[in-house]
């Protein structure tokens, strides 16, 4: 049986990075863990699970913006290099000026993409975003044809296609759908805060667009087990120095009724949608119909989280413009399965993993218990 490798695990503190994390704790996967990020644990929100699977792995502080940073995180303590690399970190608030992705998102991986080249890295993970691809009536394959939709889609397009070219590099591009699971304070989250928000006004919720607009959706498990699956079969098949891009996204083919559906069990309210025409006429003023939008939500979610006497929340149904738009996320999420034998476990998203959010919340104390 081979040694089972050392793994640096980048931006390891974030959403995915955490559950990342604690999926090779809990299964004992790695010889060796070290996590690096910016915010320190002790500020983000970790629930019980995550605290306990990080005192058993090495936690460094870095700017991975900065390339004698990123050489101080890449080497271990006998001076070696890791085995694994895998890429979580990046910029992943929405509407923010192009300096912040072009720094926190292209220059901070190619960063980290040359030295591990220069470290002869066996396979570095880049994750990337199914928002990259032109919005079509077809689900979107590996090589389909891409037009970001938002900024930060531009730059990680800017990084997957600088990072292919780079000689030396042993890549796996994962591009996922919209990402839920425990942990995720944006993806779906925001539409169950609205949930709770119209829940608390007896009001119907209505999104805009229409009930079909594609949002598929990978669960966040899936996404770590992708991760460390795609990692095992490219070192063991020595597909050394061949980059290989695989979608992320489960069978259901979410669309904006699918969700809505759950919210409507779990919050008992009514939903709709404002149709093409409203929110056409909505698009031609985007940034006064969010303004409006989100004055909608802000003040009646402080009302809530001040009645239930929590004084902080990182959770806010706030959804910025670039969201609001009519783009479909829609991906074929089945080549790695056939490519490298893996299987989705979370195959259709479900109420229950919806509330396994909330609940997570709740015990973390950050969203009202009801």
């Amino acid at each position: 049986m081979s040694p089972q490798p050392t793994v640096l695990v980048l931006g390891g503190v974030g959403f995915i990075g955490r559950n990342f994390v604690t999926h090779l704790v809990e299964n004992d996967l790695a010889a060796e863990i070290r996590v690096v990020d910016k915010v320190l644990t002790e500020t983000a929100y970790l629930n019980k699970r995550c605290h306990e699977a990080f005192a058993k792995v090495e936690y460094m502080q870095g700017n991975l913006s900065s390339t004698a940073s990123v050489e101080k995180c890449f080497t271990r303590a006998d001076g070696s290099s890791f085995d694994y690399v895998i890429n979580f970190a990046a910029e992943t608030k929405f509407s923010q000026p192009k300096e912040i992705y072009e720094d926190r998102i292209y220059r901070l991986s190619t960063n980290c993409a040359k030295e591990a080249v220069k470290r002869n890295v066996k396979v570095f993970i880049q994750i990337s975003t199914g928002d990259i691809y032109e919005s079509s009536g077809s689900a979107s394959k590996e090589d389909s044809k891409t037009k970001p939709w938002n900024t930060m889609a531009e730059y990680k397009l800017q990084v997957d296609e600088e990072l292919q070219k780079m000689a030396g590099l042993n890549l796996i591009i994962l591009r996922p759908a919209v990402v839920y699971g425990v942990g995720a304070t944006g993806g779906l989250t925001p539409r169950l805060i609205c949930g709770r928000v119209y829940q608390h006004l007896k009001k119907k919720m209505e999104f805009l667009w229409t009930k079909d607009l594609r949002i598929n959706t990978v669960h966040v498990h899936d996404v770590v087990r992708a991760a460390w699956h795609t990692a095992n079969w490219y070192v063991s098949n020595d597909k050394a120095g061949t980059p290989a891009i695989f979608n992320l996204a489960d069978e259901n083919d979410t669309d904006q009724e699918a969700v809505n559906t759950h919210i409507r069990t779990i919050f008992g309210i009514e939903t709709g949608f404002q149709g093409t025409i409203v929110s056409h006429m909505a698009k031609l003023n985007m940034k006064d119909a969010t303004e409006e939008i989100n004055e909608e939500h802000l003040a009646p979610w402080s009302e809530i989280l001040k009645e239930h006497s929590i004084k902080t929340s990182p959770l806010t149904p706030y959804l910025d413009q670039e969201l609001l738009c009519n783009n479909a996320v829609s991906l074929d999420g089945t080549k790695i399965c056939k490519a490298t034998g893996f299987s989705y476990e979370h195959p259709k998203l479900t109420e229950q993993s919806l509330r396994e959010i909330i609940t997570d919340f709740q015990d973390l104390g950050i969203w009202p218990r009801d």
